[in-house]
This record gives structure tokens, sequence and C-alpha cells, in this order.
């Protein structure tokens, strides 16, 4: 396991999703989660992916295409505030979250707290008894804190019943590495 962010939040998917899994990528931006999820879920399993930014759903679903990956991944022009007209609820393996601006892409587009925390609801709500939401918030730079201090006031409030909420930072990181939760809902 690479002892980064993303490491972190690969590993925790691999040891959840299994082939034949229903997954989504709510947050497309160049399609490595999008296609790292297809090559987990095989053949039989189904992946969703979600970008607003028509940059990024033509970026994920060339990566997917060269991959071969392109008969499991679907990749939608879409909000991941929508992701409830795509899924049914208790139906989805896995979520999964990049939170920031896409990379290489326009700073002044990205993810806030406003969309994010709906869509976060919506996503827990979709997961079947057992799945996983995994979040990768970037913070910092060009989109600030906002994001990050909303996300981590709002994964404090999610019910401790139904979910187990684990959130991975890096302390004694320079500037601002991004942080990973980890999220399980319970059966």
């Amino acid at each position: 396991m690479k002892l980064n962010t993303l490491g972190i939040a690969h590993t925790f998917l691999e040891q959840h999703i299994t082939p034949g899994s229903f997954c989504i990528d709510a947050t497309a931006g160049r399609g490595r989660d999008t296609a790292f999820l297809c090559r987990l879920v095989g053949e039989q399993g189904k992946v969703l992916a979600f970008d607003i930014q028509q940059e990024a759903v033509e970026a994920t679903r060339t990566r997917l295409k060269e991959e071969e990956l392109d008969a499991i991944g679907e990749v939608v022009l879409d909000s991941h505030i929508h992701m409830d007209q795509y899924a049914q609820p208790g139906t989805v393996d896995a979520v999964v979250f990049n939170f920031g601006y896409l990379p290489g892409g326009d700073h002044r587009i990205f993810t806030r707290p406003e969309t994010s925390i709906p869509a976060v609801e919506q996503g827990l709500s979709l997961l079947r008894e057992g799945g996983v939401l995994c979040a990768c918030v970037y913070h910092g730079g060009d989109t600030g804190y906002e994001e990050r201090d909303a996300l981590m006031d709002y994964f404090a409030t999610i019910d401790s019943k139904v979910y187990t909420v684990l959130v991975c930072d890096f302390r004694n990181r320079p500037g601002d590495p991004p942080i990973a939760v980890l999220i399980w809902k319970r059966t």
C-alpha cells in the first residue's frame, strides 16, 4: 500500500469490492478511479461515473475505452447530486468521491459543500448493508478550506448506529495533504 491518501483509499476499496459489484464514482475527473473500480468489479459488475464537466466525461470515456473497460463503466454528464436518479437505495456496493477540482482543469470549478454534503447523504442511502463510501478531500490552495470544514463537521454527525466513519489525515506532512474518509454501512 502506498502511504498516501489515494493508497489508503484504494486499499480500502480493494478489501470491500468484489467481482460483480455495483459501484459509483461520484466525481469521475480524469477517470482513474472509474477505471480502478471497473477492474475491481470485473465483467459481471457495473460502474456509474458522474461529472459536471464535459472535459472530465470525455477524459473518463477515453480512458475506459483505451483500457477496454467501457463495457463495464458508464460515464454520465450530470452532478453527483443526482445519483439517486440512476440507482435505487440499498443497491450500491461502493461510492467514491474526490472532492476538489479536476486535475489539470479550470481551478475556478470545484466541488462545494452545498452539493457535496447532499451527494454524500445520497451515496450513503444508496449503499447496501455492508457497502462502503470512500471520500478523498482535497483542500487548500485555490479551493480553500470551506468544503473541508463543512464535510468534516458533517461526517461527525453521521448516525453511528448505521455507519462507521474513519477519517485518515496526515498530521506531519507539509502543506495541505488530502484527507481520506472511509465509511462502512453496518450489516
